[in-house]
Order: C-alpha cells, then structure tokens, then sequence
C-alpha cells in the first residue's frame, strides 16, 4: 500500500483564526514581524511564524 499525501482543509475563518493565534503567540503584530523580516532580524521561532502567516495570506489571497 503506497502513502498518500495529507491534505488537511480549512475554510476562511479558520485560517484567520489560526493566524490571529500565531501573531498572539509570538506577542507581535503583523506589522512587526513585516518590518524585522524585511531586515532579516527574526528569531528562528519568529521566522516559523512570519513563513506560516504568509502562507496563510496567500491561501487567503491577501498577499
């Protein structure tokens, strides 16, 4: 038996949840975390957070 790819789905809301939860996590704004990413001044734990929200915002098309 061969494996299969995982495909999780998350409608709109859910994504911008998760969002919210990761910038409260990380105690940073979105505009923070933009303006140290645009410097390369991230904390790996930080870089985690940035990469998911941005990934978030393209599923979203807010990109």
């Amino acid at each position: 038996m061969s494996a299969r790819p995982t495909l999780i789905r998350r409608t709109p809301a859910q994504l911008r949840a998760q969002r919210a939860v990761l910038l409260a996590e990380a105690g940073a704004t979105y505009e923070h975390l933009a303006e140290r990413a645009a410097v390369w001044a991230l904390a790996p734990a930080e870089l985690d957070v940035w990469r998911t929200v941005e990934d978030i915002d393209w599923l979203l098309g807010e990109d």
